[in-house]
C-alpha cells in the first residue's frame, strides 16, 4: 500500500505542476496581447508618420513661388499676369452683351 507520505508528496507535485502550467499559460496569453498592442501601435504610428509626410512636402511646396500661386488661384480665385480667364455660361443665362448697363453707356446726359 501507498504510504500517506508519498500520497502527499505526489498531490503536492501535482498541485505544483498544475500551478505552473496555469501561471506559464496566463503569461502566453498577456505576451499575445501585448504583442498584438505593438503590432497595432505601429500601424497607428506609420499612419501619423506618412500623415506628418504629407504635411511636410506641402509645406516645402507652398514655400516656394508656384504654392503660393496654386494656392493664390484655388484658394482667393487670383490670376497671373500672363493668364486668361475664361467665363463659360450656359445659354440659359447669356447676359446682353450690347446692354447699355454692361457696355457703361450712361442715359443721363
Amino acid at each position: 500500500m501507498i504510504s500517506v507520505r508519498k500520497i502527499l508528496i505526489i498531490t503536492l507535485a501535482v498541485l505544483g505542476l498544475a500551478l505552473t502550467v496555469s501561471y506559464y499559460r496566463f503569461e502566453l496569453d498577456r505576451i499575445a496581447e501585448i504583442r498584438a498592442a505593438i503590432v497595432k501601435s505601429e500601424a497607428e504610428l506609420e499612419r501619423k508618420r506618412e500623415i506628418v509626410r504629407i504635411y511636410r512636402e506641402k509645406a516645402a511646396f507652398y514655400k516656394t513661388q508656384e504654392g503660393i500661386e496654386h494656392l493664390a488661384r484655388e484658394q482667393y480665385n487670383l490670376v497671373g499676369d500672363k493668364e486668361r480667364v475664361f467665363l463659360l455660361v450656359s445659354p440659359d443665362n447669356v447676359p446682353n452683351m450690347f446692354n447699355d448697363e454692361v457696355l457703361g453707356i450712361d442715359d443721363e446726359k
